[in-house]
This record gives C-alpha cells, sequence and structure tokens, in this order.
C-alpha cells in the first residue's frame, strides 16, 4: 500500500478492471435468489447531478450488498430519449453551426442528425456513472428508442387502442407557443409574478337589472385578451346579489356576443367581485365549468399564442359547432398575446368599461424548455383512458403488493391516483416514438403497428392514401414500460421470467405520478405471472429526500448554487469554477452575483475529495426527510474518515506483513481487547445490515464510521500496542490475527458503500489472511451476525477499560497536567468484580493512561486531597499534590470563572429582554438557552475543581 491515501491513482483505473473483468453481471444461477434494480433512465442530453449522485449511490449500495450475499444480481441501466430537451440542442447546434433550422433538414434527415448526435455527445452522463463507481450490466445498457424498446412501445399503443384505453380527441393542453409542442405538468414552472387584476363591466341583456339596480355586473380578469373567447360568466348559486340572475344573459363587450349567466360553485362569494367570465378554451378551470353546463369553446389562439383571423368553434365534445359566430374583431387579427392584452384594456378603458385595476400577485405558468409563458390551448391530442389501469395500480398499494417507503408517501400517491385524470400522451415533435396511428385523406383513423397491418386489417386497397400521424408519444410513454421492456417484453423472456418484478425502484417525491404511478398502471396492465394475475412492477418504491444546498435552497443554474459531483470527486479551481457557473449566463447582472457568491463560498476552488468519500457522504445523509442540506464540511469530514481507514490499514499491514499470525499453527491466546473487537464488528455487522433492509443508509454509513473509527482504530489499535510490544508470543498471534482478521471483515461490510477503497485495501490485505480467495472484493460474502464470535463479558469489560482511560484523560484536561506525566492512581473499588477488571488489565491501563502506578484502595485507606471521576460504580483518584502549580492554576480557574460569569450575565440580558424574546425565531431564543445551560454546567465543574486545588 502506498503511505498517502490518493483516490485519483486507485479509482479510474479499478472500475475499469471491475467492468473488463464482468464483475457487475448477473452470476447466472437461477437455483439461487435473484434480485433487481432498474435505474431510472437519465436524458440522454443530461449531465450528472446531485439527485442522480445521491440515488445512484444508494442504488448501488443495495445491489452491491445483495451481490455480495450470493444473489443473481441485475442493475439494469440505460437512458431517456428526452423528447424536447434533445431536440432542442441539435435544433441550437445546427443554427450554430450551420445557420439551418430543422426544417431546411426535414424530419427523417433531421432525425438522423440527432442520432449522429446521440452517438458524438449523447454518453456524458453514462461516462459520469462509471466515475460515481456504479456497478451497473453496462452490456445490458438499454435507451428508450432502441429497437427493442420502440417494438415494445408500438405495442403498448396498439393493444391499449384496442382495449379502447387510447382514443382521440379535443381537449385543453398545456402548449408551449415556442415550442410549438403540448407539455407535462412536470415540464411547467410556475414563477411568482406582480401583475393586474382588471375588473370589467359586462352589460346585461334584455334590460335586466341586478339586485342593486345597475345594468351591468362586474368581472375580474388576470388575462383580459381572453375575455374574446368567453362563452359564459358563472355566479355562485347561493350568492344572494347574483342568483336571480342565473340563466340571463349578458352581451360581451366588443364581440357583442351573447352569452348565459351560470350558477356554478367555481365562483367564489368571498373572491374578486362574486363573477367569474368563462373562456372554455383558454382555461382548465373554465373547460371544467363550460363541460358541467354545455358551454361552447371558443378558440381565439394560434399555436404561436397571436390572435387568429377567425375563431374555432367547438361543443363540448370538441366537434366543430355553429352556436356562434367565427368573426373577431379585424384589429386584433394576428396581435400578439401580450399586445393584445394591452390593446383590449385600452379599448374596454375607451369603452366606459374599465372599473378598475388592482395590484395582484400571481403565478404566472413557463415552458421550463421553451422559456415562455404556458397557454392553455384546445388542440387535437391522443390520451390514455387512466381511470380503469389506476384501479388496479391502486390496489397493488393497498394490500401491499408494492411498499413505499417512507410510507407516508403512500398518501401522496393515492390523492393521484383516485383522482386520477386521462393522460396526455401525444407531443408535437419529431424526434420520439412516431404514434403509430394512420389516416386516409377524409379523416378516417386506423391503429396499427405498421401501414401493411394497417391496410390489411381494414382491407384497404393501395390507391388509398394514407399518411402516418405527425405527432410523437411522450417520453413519459415510452419510460412507463422500462421495467418490462427492458428484459425483453413483449417476448416471454429468461429475463422477465428471472428479474421482473423488480426489487427496489429508488426515486423522488416529485415524480410519483409522473413516472412512478404510470409504471405501475402499465405493467399490471401487460405483464401477468403463469397465474394471470398482475405483475408489479418493483416490490418496494424507495423515495428519497431533495438535495438543497447548504441554506436549503433548490439548487438551480440561475441561483448560481449548483454543486457538480464531479468538481467534488477530481476538483475544481476557483477560476475554472466561476467560468463553469457563470460563463454562458446571458444575464450580466445575475453573473456578475453569482460570481462573488462563488468567489465568496469557495475561496480556493474545490479540492479533490475522491468518490469514496462523496458516496459516503451521500449515504450518510440518507434520511427520510423530504429536504436535505448539502454541507461541504461533512464531505470533508468524510474524507479524513478514508484516510482515517487507509492509515489503519497500513497500521495493521505493518504488524503482520511477514508476521506470525497464527495460520501455520503455534498456540494462539486472543486478549480481551481482541475478544472485544469480534464483538463489537459481530454488532455492526447486525446493525448495517438491519439499516440495509429498512432502507435507512444514514444509520447503516453511521454505524460503519461508528465502529471503523472509534472502535477499531481509536480503541483496538491503541489496545493492541501493549501486547505486539510486551506480550507472550501466543498473544501476539491472537491479536495480529485479529487485526487482519476483522479488517478483512471490516473492508467486506463497508465495500457496497465505499467500494474503490475497500478494493485497493483487500487486494494488499488478500495474501495475508487463510481461507480468503477470489480476485475481487465485491463477489465476498457480506459479514452478517455470528453468534459464535459474540462475547458479552469482553464488551463490559472493555467498556470498562475505555471508562477509566477516558477519565484519566478527562483529568488531565480539567486539571491541566501534562499528557505525558506518569500518574499515581488509586481505585476504590465498589465490587469485587471492578477490582478484578483491574488486576486484570493493569498494564493496559498503565500503558494507555500513562501511569506510574494503579491499585485498588483498602477499604479503610485514608487519602489526601484527589481529582475524582466515577467508573461505572467505583471511584477512580488521583492524588493532586506536587501535580499542578496550585497559586497559578488557582488564577487560570478564577479567570475561567470570570470569564464564564460573564458569558452568563450576557445571554441572561438577551433573554430577559422582552423584545428580542419575542422577535427572535424560536429556534434562535432556543439556542440561546441551551448556551446558558451549557455555561452553568461549566461553572459548576470550574468551582468544583478550584474546591479541589485549594484543599491541597
Amino acid at each position: 500500500m502506498e503511505k498517502t491515501y490518493n483516490p485519483t491513482s486507485i479509482e479510474q483505473a479499478l472500475y475499469q478492471t471491475w467492468e473488463e473483468q464482468g464483475y457487475f453481471k448477473p452470476h447466472g444461477d437461477t437455483t439461487k435468489e435473484s434480485y433487481s434494480i432498474m435505474i431510472p433512465p437519465p436524458n440522454v442530453t443530461g449531465s450528472l447531478h446531485m439527485g442522480h449522485a445521491f440515488q445512484d449511490t444508494i442504488m448501488d449500495t443495495l445491489i452491491r450488498c445483495e451481490r455480495m450475499k450470493g444473489k443473481n444480481t441485475l442493475w439494469q441501466v440505460g437512458t431517456d430519449h428526452a423528447g424536447i430537451a434533445t431536440q432542442m440542442v441539435v435544433e441550437r447546434k445546427i443554427a450554430a453551426e450551420e445557420g439551418k433550422t430543422k426544417h431546411d433538414y426535414g424530419r427523417e434527415a433531421f432525425i438522423d442528425k440527432i442520432w449522429e448526435w446521440k452517438g458524438e455527445s449523447g454518453g456524458t452522463i453514462t461516462k459520469q456513472l462509471r466515475r460515481l463507481g456504479a456497478s451497473v450490466d453496462w452490456d445490458r445498457e438499454r435507451f428508450t428508442m432502441d429497437d427493442g424498446l420502440s417494438n415494445a412501445v408500438q405495442e403498448v399503443f396498439v393493444r391499449l387502442y384496442e382495449d379502447d384505453l387510447i382514443y382521440r380527441g379535443k381537449r385543453l393542453v398545456n402548449w408551449d407557443p415556442k415550442l410549438h409542442t403540448a407539455i407535462s405538468d412536470l415540464e411547467v414552472e410556475n414563477k411568482d409574478t406582480k401583475g393586474n387584476m382588471w375588473h370589467f363591466r359586462y352589460p346585461l341583456a334584455d334590460g335586466v337589472k341586478t339586485a342593486d339596480g345597475k345594468d351591468y355586473i362586474v368581472v375580474a380578469t388576470t388575462r383580459p385578451e381572453t375575455m374574446l373567447g368567453d362563452t359564459g360568466v358563472a355566479v355562485n348559486p347561493e350568492d344572494p346579489r347574483y342568483k336571480d340572475l342565473i340563466g340571463k344573459d349578458i352581451i360581451l363587450p366588443i364581440v357583442e356576443r351573447r352569452i348565459p349567466i351560470v350558477g356554478d360553485e367555481h365562483a367564489d362569494m368571498e373572491k374578486g367581485t362574486g363573477c367569474v367570465k368563462i373562456t372554455p378554451a383558454h382555461d382548465f378551470n373554465d373547460y371544467e365549468v363550460g363541460k358541467r353546463h354545455q358551454l361552447p369553446m371558443i378558440n381565439i389562439l394560434t399555436f404561436d399564442a397571436n390572435i387568429r383571423a377567425a375563431s374555432e368553434v367547438f361543443n363540448t365534445n370538441g366537434e366543430a359547432s355553429d352556436a356562434y359566430s367565427t368573426e373577431l374583431p379585424a384589429k386584433y387579427h394576428g396581435m400578439e398575446r401580450f399586445a393584445a392584452r394591452k390593446a383590449i384594456v385600452a379599448e374596454l378603458d375607451e369603452l366606459g368599461l374599465l372599473e378598475e385595476v388592482k395590484d395582484h400577485d400571481l403565478q404566472v405558468p413557463y415552458g421550463d424548455r421553451g422559456g415562455v409563458v404556458i397557454e392553455p390551448m384546445l388542440t387535437d391530442q391522443w390520451y390514455v383512458r387512466t381511470a380503469p389501469l389506476a384501479k388496479t395500480a391502486v390496489e397493488a398499494v393497498e394490500n401491499g403488493d408494492i411498499q413505499f417507503v417512507p410510507k407516508q408517501y403512500e398518501n401522496m400517491y393515492f390523492s393521484w391516483m383516485r383522482d386520477v385524470q386521462d393522460w396526455c400522451i401525444s407531443r408535437q415533435l419529431w424526434w420520439g416514438h412516431r404514434i403509430p396511428a394512420w389516416y386516409d385523406n377524409q379523416g378516417n383513423v386506423y391503429v396499427g403497428r405498421d401501414e401493411e397491418e394497417v391496410r390489411k386489417n381494414n382491407n384497404l386497397e393501395s390507391v388509398i392514401e394514407l399518411h402516418q400521424d405527425e405527432d410523437v408519444l411522450d417520453t413519459w410513454f415510452s419510460s412507463a414500460l422500462w421495467t418490462f421492456g427492458t428484459q425483453g417484453w413483449p417476448e416471454q423472456t429468461d429475463d422477465l421470467k428471472v428479474f421482473h418484478p423488480s426489487d427496489v425502484l429508488v426515486t423522488g417525491f416529485d415524480i410519483i405520478f409522473f413516472w412512478v404511478a404510470r409504471m405501475i398502471m402499465m405493467t399490471m396492465h401487460f405483464v401477468k405471472d403463469e397465474n394471470g394475475k398482475p405483475q408489479v412492477p418493483f416490490k418496494t418504491v424507495y423515495v428519497t429526500g431533495l438535495i438543497r444546498d447548504e441554506n436549503g435552497d433548490k439548487m438551480s443554474k440561475s441561483k448560481g448554487n449548483v454543486l457538480d459531483p464531479i468538481d467534488m470527486i477530481d476538483g475544481i479551481d476557483l477560476e475554472s469554477l466561476v467560468e463553469k457557473r457563470c460563463g454562458n449566463m446571458m444575464q450580466p447582472q445575475l453573473a456578475k452575483k453569482i460570481e462573488k457568491n462563488t468567489r465568496k463560498t469557495f475561496e480556493n476552488g474545490i479540492e479533490a475529495y475522491g468518490t469514496d468519500a462523496l458516496r459516503f457522504t451521500l449515504a450518510a445523509m440518507a434520511s427520510t426527510g423530504r429536504d436535505i442540506n448539502w454541507d461541504m464540511k461533512r464531505l470533508e469530514g468524510y474524507r479524513n474518515f478514508c484516510n482515517k481507514l487507509w492509515n489503519a490499514s497500513r497500521y495493521v499491514m505493518m504488524n503482520t506483513e511477514e508476521q506470525d499470525c497464527g495460520f501455520n499453527g503455534g498456540e494462539i491466546e486472543y486478549s480481551l481487547a481482541d475478544k472485544w473487537i469480534e464483538s463489537q464488528f459481530e454488532l455492526a455487522a447486525k446493525a448495517f445490515n438491519n439499516h440495509i433492509d429498512n432502507f435507512r443508509l444514514d444509520m447503516a454509513s453511521n454505524t460503519l464510521y461508528e465502529f471503523i473509527w472509534n472502535q477499531f482504530c481509536d480503541w483496538y489499535l491503541e489496545l493492541t500496542k501493549p501486547v505486539l510490544w510486551k506480550g507472550t508470543e501466543a498473544q501476539q498471534r491472537g491479536t495480529r490475527r485479529t487485526l487482519i482478521t476483522v479488517l478483512e471483515k471490516t473492508l467486506r461490510l463497508a465495500h457496497p458503500v465505499i467500494p474503490y477503497i475497500t478494493e485497493t485495501i483487500w487486494q494488499s490485505i488478500k495474501p495475508l489472511v487463510e481461507g480468503v480467495e477470489g480476485e475481487t472484493i465485491m463477489l465476498q460474502a457480506l459479514p452478517q451476525f455470528d453468534e459464535a464470535n459474540f462475547n458479552q463479558e469482553a464488551l463490559d469489560d472493555i467498556e470498562w477499560v475505555k471508562a477509566f482511560i477516558t477519565s484519566i484523560r478527562n483529568l488531565r484536561a480539567e486539571y491541566d497536567i501534562n499528557p505525558g506525566k506518569p500518574l499515581d492512581v488509586m481505585l476504590k473499588a465498589a465490587n469485587a468484580e471492578d477490582a478484578a477488571r483491574l488486576e486484570a488489565n493493569k498494564q493496559v491501563l498503565m500503558s494507555l493512561a500513562k501511569l506510574e502506578s494503579v491499585r485498588v484502595l483498602a477499604a479503610d485507606e485514608e487519602t489526601p486531597a484527589c481529582a475524582t471521576a466515577l467508573v461505572a460504580k467505583s471511584e477512580l483518584m488521583i492524588p493532586m499534590a506536587g501535580l499542578i502549580d496550585k497559586d497559578a492554576e488557582l488564577a487560570r480557574l478564577d479567570g475561567e470563572i470570570k470569564k464564564t460569569h460573564g458569558e452568563i450575565k450576557r445571554i441572561e440580558g438577551k433573554l430577559g429582554n422582552e423584545g428580542f424574546v419575542a422577535k427572535a425565531p424560536e429556534a434562535v431564543v432556543a439556542k440561546e438557552r441551551e448556551k446558558l445551560e451549557g455555561y452553568k454546567e461549566t461553572l459548576a465543574k470550574l468551582e468544583e475543581q478550584k474546591t479541589t486545588i485549594a484543599a491541597l
């Protein structure tokens, strides 16, 4: 082993060896239990971010544990084609490099261009997964647009259509006017915005008057331009001001359209004016109100979100209607929506119909890719009827076939699934799975696996022209098939039999509905066991929290607080970090702010911490919390932990290599410390496995940390020194053997979390340990609790020894006694057991506590003034005469007492200030109270020490 732990020198070469040797593959023995995890496929355009690193560390830890238990394990890897994101990347590329658009290429050539980009640049994230140590089976890597998955997608679409679970309809969707496609709710980013609420007078028809004698009602809206498409006004049926107007009409200003007043609970009597304009074609709430009251839908916008030259009028079924004229005022034709807003407000003002304008805080929906305001748009789209599918999916969680961890996320799942809406699955893009539907010139639609099947099944002559639907499927549609599509479905493959259902899905709470629920619905509809029972896609859904920055803020490029896991592995200098965060930013002021914060936070850039330190930090943070704050100090602490393990291993090798470890015969005598560390290891193995089984990686990591740092490195290695230096040959054999065997087992236990350092050390110590065979640690057995190695008496005895030594060290610190000065110590034994422990461990106690002598006091023996401490129920005593300069120590203690009194007075003053207690956050006040108690405890100890010293 090298003298210094240097992760950079070991990690990448080691990973290459693992991959080349095929260690990540299933072993193929189907007589043994199988275990599988399907990786949530990251976008092919993406790069590794903290969320990926977090979840992939969890998955890799789980898969390595099960592999070491001898199971036939598969971690299925792959990437998602990411429809909008990928198309945008390539569109930008050809625009920048060639000055062309996708239309210059045409559909087929442009798609070829995307495949070309994928081949050259689409593998960034898979390279980064390797850096993280992900032990996936790369030979089985899948892509949601590969031939096998494309076949599965097509098959699912056709079968759902045949089962009347897919239909085409005109409904309201989130429309991106820049990208010209429908997008999912997950791709909509709601931004808090300062806006206005306009109050307009809508004249009542036929001379009707309100209860207070007005010939108009006032509606309030944040989107005045949509009034051109109003087909009704809603009032609450219980509202005394307006209930008599229900069934009457108003004359819509500007377009002079006669529209009804309807009674609907959507109108809130307490909110605004109590009257709500209803525009079913341009608002999701209005769409539902319109359906309830059979109001026509009038679309006034083009796909660019400009005012149309003529509106489109439909009934509530989405069929063309002549209920209203399609005419729109000529002056608004082609006008951009926000320009139209200003112009309509101005015209209504001119007409005397603008009642008032109020400032209003609102959330405006933006497309996360296109970056423009989203419009609810009435379009023809393909939909999945989800209610029948959701019923079975809900039952799977209700009956425990699928468990959520933490369990409270079941409630989130149920609330969505029991009120599930039909799923819009079509997208107006070129990149994606093209919808397997064809149209003839009369607009008839035919669904099939290909055109040949469509013609055959529908007896269509070759002279009948057919053209395929231009749309592609929502990316979430193909990813919903991920667990079974990757295993060869619709063929009934051996992989499906062995690895499906998968065991656990690791995911975030934000996509429980968008992905998790849809996977459950699709899988249970299409995959059945030998008895015809619907199969679940996974047995457990482990929902992780969201990694936030150290202040609890969500990481985002616009905030400049994003951390790249690769930078923490390899390190990055400050200037490169600044350039990375600000170099391509379009807003100079924002870039300047982010640069300032970056320079302040990372004065010297980011050090290279290595993969294992990063993985350990992420695992240690994997609590059940919804939000997890990142902490660079913890990363630094866990790198120190790796250093500690490395240095401890070198100590073990120095004391065992080319030494007699008792593997070749000879008498062996195990010390109390040897028996103790074996017992401590068994407890650690038991706790680690229990925590992993319960998906508490944070507690599993803490178990490793506590055992390796505190028990093995800090205590056991110290306890071995007296034996290795002064013990008999038999005792030395026992300690050497324990050192090397416990280290080897410890490396195996820690390997799933920190694979690189444990493999490297294990390769060095493997020749020293009898019976250890194999080429890699990852195929060795994961240690389990072994009763035969557990000794409770040894645990109790060493805990007493540790308490004795710790008490001596604490008394030295309290009384400022030189750490190296030999002491005479007495024990006032409370019982024979403690007296026996002292005698049995005298050599260790004198060595580690640096004692001149140690003895048990006689029952009636008088003692001088002593510093004392309790060890269990016995009293440890150090005679103080001659150990310290009495006057100097009293002066020091007086200074400490004065300083502590000052702090107590300061905090009491703060807490006595009513203004501070009333205004300060509760956590701040609690912290001050906690500090006050701490200072009071310190003061009591100082006074006690002063009394002891004064008595000398």
